[in-house]
């Protein structure tokens, strides 16, 4: 039996992974398992169940709390694209003042913790080529 790629739960894991690593302790990262993947008249009746206990068509696959701050990311494959009911979330939690980033690499994640003045304990690559290249500077005669 082929194994099924799952691209989207494989960059989520990534993503999770890293930002426990880079927020500071205390930070929250969390998944809300907002949809039912069984099919057939089970699912749909679990899946009524849970709408009914508050759950949100399009909330976005995970939020970051972290010192005050709210921020929501939507995780999607390089060739995924956002249903309708995720751009109307999206739309609905920037209108509301809240962070949202749309995450197609580990990259994205990182970058959206210091697009949304977040602390992190990771230093970005580019940072230490920019202190190393100002250090030789200074210390050059």
């Amino acid at each position: 039996m082929k194994r099924r790629g799952t691209p989207e739960a494989d960059l989520q894991r990534a993503v999770v992974v890293a930002l426990r690593f880079a927020l500071p302790k205390g930070a929250i990262v969390h998944h809300c398992a907002n949809e039912v993947t069984e099919a057939g008249p089970r699912g749909a009746k679990r899946q009524a169940i849970l709408v009914g206990m508050g759950v949100h068509a399009g909330f976005a696959d995970l939020i970051v709390l972290c010192e005050g701050r709210v921020l929501f990311l939507e995780l999607k494959s390089l060739k995924g694209q956002l249903s309708p009911s995720q751009e109307a979330f999206r739309d609905a939690a920037q209108a509301q003042g809240f962070g949202w980033v749309l995450v197609r690499s580990l990259d994205d994640a990182l970058g959206a913790l210091a697009d949304h003045g977040f602390t992190s304990r990771v230093v970005s690559h580019d940072t230490f080529q920019r202190t190393d290249a100002a250090l030789v500077r200074r210390t050059a005669p």
